[in-house]
């Protein structure tokens, strides 16, 4: 008995002590990693949630803003505040955005903050309520108008179209988001003193209804507002500053902890099973690692779409920007050269117009493609968004090898692209700058390969350019000729029409006129429509300037015994909301025959997929104007698309007309267009008629009117009323000289 007493305690001893010692050791050593883990993955979640939540709050800030401008940039609401039209201030500034957007206070303040309208809590209040808020948005109110005073347009965006104050403060017992907006004129025609606009406040909640809102759309649990830091540890929470700094209260939530719900589920398998201690830690550890491995993959998942641009997948703006700085950082201590290339694409709006914007961003992820294919790995490819890319070529041995790969991308861009079942053609222009020739700055080096590929484009597209610096006095030629062309259009004078003459191929009688404007500037003398026409276009003129060409064209020719009048329209005139609207009243005002009006478009216009572009022209057509396609078979046009356009003209482009007589002419795709015309009910005019073998020609094969140098030049108004008061048929000038 001794001895085997004396054998267990030396089992106890040797064996059995140091094995529960190593188990116990082994089993504390899990549970505290276990239970490390754990806390490390809840910080790590309570962390993100807190910046959730301020990221929550900012964007309703700004989304509060946002709500606002949809009523006070609105020429309506400035007329309608000036007439103090409560019945409307009420509707479309007061309740609809309680209705509409959960705002749960409106005011409306003169510009000496005379309250015009109040709402709160659901219920039009009396005007005189909003003293109450006085204190609360007086510096709101103070910041706005002296910003407003000064003309101070910061932070003004294509999506932010006013400047505006916003806080958080308590009203009415309530922490809520305070915005201040000012009532402005959305078309810019309405004159308003600066500083002296009315004034919108907006007021949102940030508790009771709208926290439940939060909850539901981002899954945070409990979520609640208090005015003190809750003294639970169980509760996190975020403080919620107003504009000067001053907490005014917190928004509190129950946060969300894998770590602990982990931890929760596996203890009570490790204390029950404690022989299989190892093998949950085991179990344990390879879940966190799993966890750790998904998190890891979601990091680097945010982090290339933060560095990338998410439709074609290449380095976005930020990310080139920085392998271009650390390029330069390089020549600055090695030397060599590096080049930087600046892409746009040529003729891609007609590609979404035709084909959609789909088909667009597949053709934009194809020309990606191709152009890491072309450029290879050592050079960075990024896109700037839309249809402009750059490129960042280190190590440059000389000019001529940025040229040869320039020439190379040109005609990669030349090839066609296979998108939506068809083939699409686009080109690219290319402008390059080079380092250190062109400047070791990262943005001026940008800017100037940027300046070269706009004179690539204007100097006839699908070219490139190496920069110099006669370039930047040709952009700045073009920005006088800008501010130019706005004076013209203020003060008259300049701009002029000429009529070129259509003749009916059948009886060469005088049958209708087109409309063509030109510019003589005080200085320069004739300006080409090619050249101010697409400045117009670029800087928003085209609408003032297509106004004045049609009212001036009207004015004109009503008197004329006319059939036709045409007048050209830019597609961006088209898809402006409320042009059929300008043009009936242009017709009703000038006393024109709407009957006599034919529009020249391109057929993009007719095949864009904007829904504006086609109402327009819909409407147009039911008041009695008809309208041409105008450089029929240039562009993405085509014979079998011909009989699904509802128009009333084709116009042949000068470019079939002028190998007429020539081997290899296109008189065989003349005449199958004018047939097809014919079939379809169609009429066609040829242009640039400019020989008599072309004339005789076009009559031959059924051309309804010509119109060209040949048959005469356009001319001022009163040579074409000369012409109409003689009423002779058309002599052309080789007839002239036979007659002597």
């Amino acid at each position: 008995m001794p001895v085997k007493t004396a054998t267990s305690g030396a089992f106890l001893l040797k064996t059995a002590l140091p094995i529960l010692t190593a188990a116990s050791l082994a089993v504390a050593f899990a549970t505290a990693f276990a239970v490390w883990s754990a806390s490390e993955t809840d910080r790590i979640a309570i962390a993100r949630q807190e910046r959730l939540v301020h990221v929550i709050v900012d964007q309703l800030r700004s989304g509060i803003a946002h709500d606002q401008e949809s009523v006070t940039v609105w020429d309506d609401s400035v007329e309608a505040v000036e007439a103090q039209n409560l019945e409307w201030i009420d509707v479309n500034l007061g309740s609809w955005m309680q209705t509409y957007f959960g705002h749960d206070g409106a005011f409306v303040l003169t510009a000496d903050r005379v309250p015009l309208y109040a709402y709160l809590d659901g219920a039009v209040q009396a005007p005189q309520s909003f003293h109450a808020l006085q204190r609360i948005v007086g510096r709101l109110l103070d910041d706005l108008q002296k910003r407003l005073a000064a003309g101070d347009q910061t932070g003004v965006t294509d999506k932010v179209l006013s400047i505006g104050s916003t806080d958080i403060a308590v009203v009415n017992g309530h922490p809520s988001i305070v915005s201040v907006k000012p009532i402005v004129s959305d078309s810019g025609e309405i004159e308003q003193e600066p500083g002296q606009e009315a004034l919108h406040v907006a007021v949102r909640y940030l508790d009771s209804d709208f926290l439940d809102q939060l909850e539901r759309d981002y899954l945070i649990e409990n979520l609640g507002f208090a005015w003190a830091l809750p003294k639970t540890d169980h509760q996190s929470s975020v403080k919620i500053p107003d504009g000067s700094g001053k907490t005014i209260g917190y928004f509190t939530w129950t946060p969300y902890q894998p770590g602990s719900t982990v931890l929760k589920r596996v203890a009570p398998v490790m204390i029950s099973f404690l022989v299989a201690s190892l093998l949950l830690i085991s179990i344990l550890l390879a879940a966190l690692r799993r966890r750790s491995i998904k998190l890891q993959a979601s990091q680097a998942e945010i982090q290339h779409l933060a560095t990338h641009d998410q439709l074609t997948g290449l380095p976005n703006r930020r990310t080139f920007e920085r392998s271009l700085d650390e390029g330069l950082q390089r020549i600055r201590a090695e030397g060599g050269a590096l080049g930087v290339f600046y892409l746009d694409l040529d003729r891609f709006k007609e590609v979404n117009d035709t084909l959609g914007h789909p088909a667009g961003d597949e053709l934009l992820r194809e020309f990606a493609r191709r152009l890491v294919d072309l450029t290879g790995p050592q050079a960075v490819v990024a896109r700037l968004g839309g249809d402009e890319f750059t490129i960042f070529v280190p190590d440059v041995a000389s000019r001529d090898d940025l040229e040869r790969l320039a020439e190379d991308l040109i005609e990669m861009a030349r090839q066609p692209f296979s998108i939506a079942g068809s083939q699409a053609f686009v080109g690219v222009s290319v402008g390059i700058a080079i380092a250190p020739e062109h400047g070791l700055d990262r943005v001026n080096l940008t800017r100037r390969a940027d300046v070269a590929m706009y004179h690539a484009k204007h100097s006839g597209r699908s070219s490139h350019c190496l920069y110099s610096e006669e370039m930047d006095s040709l952009i700045e030629a073009r920005r006088e000729l800008e501010n130019d062309l706005r004076e013209a259009l203020d003060r008259g004078g300049q701009l002029h029409l000429h009529y070129q003459p259509l003749y009916s191929a059948a009886s060469s009688e005088l049958t209708g006129v087109e409309a063509l404007v030109r510019w003589k500037h005080p200085s320069r003398g004739w300006i080409s429509p090619v050249v101010f026409v697409a400045i117009a276009e670029e800087v928003g003129l085209i609408h003032r300037l297509g106004e004045w060409v049609l009212t001036e064209a009207c004015l004109a020719t009503k008197a004329w015994p006319v059939e036709t009048v045409a007048v050209n329209v830019s597609a961006l005139e088209l898809s402006k909301a409320g042009y059929a609207m300008r043009v009936a009243n242009t017709l009703m005002r000038t006393g024109a025959n709407p009957r006599h009006l034919e529009l020249e478009v391109t057929e993009s216009t007719f095949t864009a997929k904007d829904g504006e572009c086609q109402r327009n022209i819909q409407a147009l057509r039911e008041l009695g104007v008809r309208f041409a396609i105008d450089d029929f078979g240039t562009g993405f046009s085509s014979l079998s698309r011909l009989q699904q356009l509802d128009v009333d003209r084709i116009k042949i482009d000068r470019s079939f007309v002028q190998g007429f007589g020539k081997d290899g002419s296109d008189e065989a795709i003349v005449r199958a267009i004018i047939d097809l015309a014919k079939a379809s009910g169609l009429r066609t005019t040829a242009e640039g008629v400019e020989t008599e073998l072309q004339n005789e020609r076009l009559r031959s094969i059924g051309c309804d009117e010509l119109q060209g140098f040949l048959l005469h030049k356009p001319v001022p108004p009163e040579e074409i009323e000369r012409l109409w008061m003689e009423k002779r048929p058309l002599k052309t000038a080789a007839q002239s000289r036979e007659n002597g």
